[in-house]
């Protein structure tokens, strides 16, 4: 098992454990403003109910993104997780 599947596989028990689903879930990733990072993770959430909520670094070169959407399950919340992660520079809170 990888370090990601095995982080992955913590998040989920403890969601299982600790959250009542369906749920509110907060997703915060910090993206850098090189490209055009801000809209691809608009995208992967483009299709659902979620608000988004973007704030701009002093510096400009960062913009944090929270994202509060209702989710189904754990895995929902994992495989949006996964959609984003290919995106360039994301960190994910």
């Amino acid at each position: 098992m990888t370090e990601k599947e095995a982080f992955y596989k913590d998040l989920k028990e403890k969601l299982e454990n600790n959250t009542k689903f369906p749920s509110d879930y907060l997703y915060k990733f910090i993206v850098p403003t090189t490209k055009n990072q801000e809209k691809e993770v608009e995208d992967v959430f483009k299709n659902t109910k979620a608000k988004i909520t973007t704030r701009a670094s002093k510096n400009g070169k960062f913009v944090s993104v929270s994202i509060l959407l209702k989710v189904k399950n754990a895995d929902e919340v994992i495989k949006n997780y996964y959609a984003v992660e290919k995106i360039e520079g994301i960190i994910s809170l």
